[in-house]
Order: C-alpha cells, then structure tokens, then sequence
C-alpha cells in the first residue's frame, strides 16, 4: 500500500498539554536514536480553571497561552511534522476546548491534538518503556495525572491493557481540599473516591498480572522522594511510606503548612489528593511497591513520533487491525485506494491538497470505508463512521479519528455538508477529499477484474471534470448511469461533477 515518504528532522519536539502542568521535550534524532536537548515544565492547573458548566474559565486558558508564549521560542522554525502537542484530560472534557486550541495553535504555529485516555496510556508506557532497562516479564506503568489516572501493562515497547480513570491529583484537590484543610475525614472520602473509580478496572489488571510495577508521574516521584528523604526507603513508594506521609500530612492539617523534605513546593496543594489516591492504588492492586520513572506521556509522544517517520507508524497498524476485525475485502479496498492517491495526484496542486494528511486520511478512508458491511447493508456507511470514530485506534487523536470517520459517512448517498462545516478551513479540504474518495468507489463498483481506464481530469473550486477514453462510457453504461446519479447528490452541495 502507498505509504508516505521518509521524513528525517535532526530535531524533533513533544508538547503534553496536562491538567496540572505542561510539559516540553525538544530532542535531536540521529538515527533510531533521540537525545534529550531541552526539558522544560510549568504548572498550569488547567483542571483548577474547569468551572461546573464544564468550561475552562478564562484566567485558566491565559495561564497555559503564555505558558506556550514561552515554549514556542524553543520550537520557532521547526516544520511541520516535527512538533507533536498533546492535550489530556481536561481537554477531553472541557465545553470550550477549541477556544483554547484554536489560540494555542495561533501561538505554537503547530496542530494541537487531544487525544483519548486509552491513547494517553498508550504513549505512557512508550516513554517508559524506552527510558527504562529492559526487563523479562510484564510491567504495570500507573500515571496520576492533573485529571485523569492511566494504567497499563505491557512487555517490553508493547501495551498489552491501557486504562484511563476519571481521578487526578487537581480533580481531586478540587473536590476534596479546595479551602486547604486537610483532615482525616476529608482524606478518607478522597480515598473512597479513588477505590469506587478503581473498581472499574482492578479486575482486568489483576487478571492480567505482572512482575513490576512503575510510577511515571510527578505526583509518584513527589510521594517517593518525601519517603526516600525520611530514610524510610530507597527511592520507592511503599506500604510504610505512605502511613508515615499520611499521618505527617493530617499533623499539619492545612496545605498552606506543607513543607516535607522531597517536595517541591508548588506539589504541596495537590500532595494530599495524590497520596489519597496513591494508597487506593496500592490497597485496590495490593502492591508491595512502586518505583518512580522519569520517562512519560511526552517522551512517548517523541518515540511515537520518530516512528512515524521511520515507518514504523502505529496508524497503520491499527487500520489494518480495524480492516481485519470487519473482515473488509482487502483486494477491493486497495483496489480504491490506488485510484483515489492517483486521482489526488492530479488534482492536489489546484484542490490545495498537498500535505501530507491528506494523502493519509484520503489512504486510510479508501481503505475502512466498508467496515459498516460487517453489521449490516442498510445505512452501512453510518455504522463505519460510527466504528471508526469510537473504535480505539492507537496512535490517532480524537480529532484524527473524527475526520477519518465523517470520510467515511460521506462515501456514499447524501453527503452531510454541515458536518463538514464543523472542520472550519480543514472542512472544505475533507470535502474535497471525500468527493475524490467517491469517485475512486465509483469506479471500482463492478468487482472483479474489470480494467479502469486512465482519466484526466480537471477541477474549479466547485467542480470535477472527467475525460475517459473515447466511448468509454458508452460501452460500460452502469459505469455512466453511476456518475449521472452522483452528479445529482453533488448537486445538492452546490458542486458540479461532469464527464466524457
């Protein structure tokens, strides 16, 4: 299957846009290799900016812009493809996210994209994967993030179970210790919380199994470095630790006189939360212990992304696997794609269609557009929209998977103009892409081994026209019949489809 051309960037960067701090890696590549340049961090408290409407308020969206105000300096004149930014939990569910992105964008001159939980997980354990030595056996990476908590068990770079949980050390101090007081009471609900949260996944972990167990979060490492300063272990989290932690805490009683040998100080307000959370985690697993990591969601952005450019995309994996689940006639499903990559060849430089995503998603669209045939004909392009948008597809944002699926709901019939709209400028490109998509499908509705012909064909902003070989169409009249009824649905979003 066509596939993109390899890209090298001697540098390359991440962005993880978290619910309590943001975070940026820039690294230099040299081969399969990445070495770290620039680390840098800053607390943002997103999630503390989520009001009860579920919007990001604005003195929260300002922190992060001139957060970003600062990092950009650090990625000025990378190109695109070079820089990948992330957004997490409070993203996922804030009202208003795309105010905020839409500024971000502004600012970082690069896309932003909010990805699921279960892909956040997924690129966890990426970054811990590659930071750690390896080890035989499987390994449980727990992330307590600013609003969300990711587990995942894997061996060696591959996850094998991700979860992402509605608990975080913001989220939490939100609803626990807003006013700064910490009692025991306080403490046990913020507990409970976390065990009824837990149930949702404790079963599959415990099923699963696992040899050790990491920590990737800078709630994890604030929690081992406090116990590793009392002398009570050796820079791991264990079942004493955390008692001593707990008791010292409810001694002080107020965040504000916080002030443990380990803990950074902007950590004091959201320790409590974490903590409460932590013994949740240890009592709910029945832990022994977990060792702190510095690898994480954004130095697995940074591996995912030189994968991407060594071909060795996890994109293309998960197509294929969404291919295979829906049992999709692969030789017909290439067969579209060849001749929609053709047809987009012709017409990229005057349709403006020459990045690279929209060779991909018009590739990957060609070739999960029949996935809804394995749960029924009716409406069949309706129900693989619906797979592809809520399927898990590793290595896809949100936004990524919403596109590819709104291809697939206008392969065929009515096209949904206004869900194009949605898109802003991307729309009237996806647009155009689906129309080429259509045309691809068109051709190749007689199975089989009838020969396609080659076209020309030539475009207006509002219009495609098709030139076949002389009397072509005359000889092969479903064919014509097909287009003379595309043309009518086309008609009704005021474009023009025309051939000979």
């Amino acid at each position: 299957m066509p596939t993109s051309a390899p890209k090298h960037f001697p540098l390359i960067a991440a962005i993880d846009l978290g619910s309590n701090s943001f975070h940026m890696v820039l690294a230099k590549t040299d081969q399969r290799e990445i070495r770290i340049l620039e680390r840098i961090g800053e607390k943002v408290q997103l999630a503390a900016g989520l009001g009860t409407d579920l919007k990001l308020q604005e003195d929260a969206i300002e922190r992060g812009l001139d957060c970003l105000r600062r990092f950009s300096q650090l990625i000025h004149g990378l190109p695109q493809g070079a820089v990948r930014v992330v957004g997490t939990s409070s993203l996922r569910i804030a009202h208003n996210r795309q105010d905020f992105i839409q500024r971000a964008e502004e600012i970082l001159g690069h896309d932003v994209d909010v990805i699921s939980g279960r892909e956040e997980a997924r690129l966890i354990y990426l970054g811990v994967s590659h930071t750690l030595a390896d080890a035989p056996g499987k390994r449980l990476v727990i992330d307590i993030g600013g609003g969300s908590t990711e587990f995942i068990i894997g061996q060696a770079f591959e996850s094998q179970l991700r979860g992402s949980l509605q608990m975080g050390c913001v989220s939490f101090t939100q609803r626990f210790f807003k006013d700064g007081i910490v009692t025991p009471a306080r403490y046990a609900q913020a507990y409970t919380a976390a065990r009824l949260e837990l149930m949702e996944l404790e079963q599959s972990l415990r099923r699963m199994g696992w040899q050790e167990t990491v920590g990737a979060s800078g709630t994890i490492r604030s929690v081992a470095q406090a116990i590793t300063a009392q002398g009570l272990t050796n820079d791991i989290i264990n079942s004493e630790g955390l008692a001593w932690l707990k008791q010292t805490v409810f001694a002080l009683g107020d965040i504000d006189k916080i002030n443990i040998p380990g803990v950074k100080p902007e950590r004091n307000a959201i320790l409590p939360a974490g903590l409460a959370i932590i013994e949740a985690i240890f009592d709910a697993l029945q832990l022994e212990q977990i060792a702190p990591c510095d690898g994480a969601l954004r130095e697995g952005v940074l591996y995912d992304l030189l994968g991407r450019h060594q071909h060795e995309d996890v994109r293309e994996r998960s197509i294929q696997a969404l291919m295979e689940r829906s049992h999709v006639d692969i030789e017909h499903a290439q067969k579209v794609e060849f001749k929609a990559l053709e047809a987009l060849d012709q017409v990229a430089d005057a349709w403006q269609l020459s990045e690279e995503w929209h060779g991909d998603m018009l590739s990957w669209a060609a070739r999960v557009h029949e996935v809804g045939l394995d749960i029924a004909h009716y409406h069949y392009h309706k129900h693989g929209s619906y797979l592809v948008e809520h399927s898990d597809l590793s290595g896809f944002s949100r936004q990524d998977q919403q596109m590819l699926a709104l291809l697939v709901r206008g392969h065929r019939r009515n096209i949904p103009k206004d869900r194009f709209a949605e898109f802003a400028e991307e729309g009237q490109q996806l647009l155009k892409l689906c129309i080429l998509l259509r045309f691809a499908i068109l051709l190749h509705h007689i199975r089989g081994t009838q020969e396609v012909p080659e076209l020309q064909l030539s475009v207006t902003p509002n219009s495609l026209h098709i030139r076949f070989p002389e009397n072509w169409l005359n000889t092969n009249p479903l064919t014509l019949a097909d287009f003379e009824k595309e043309a009518e649905w086309l008609k009704r979003i005021d474009f023009n489809l025309s051939a000979e």
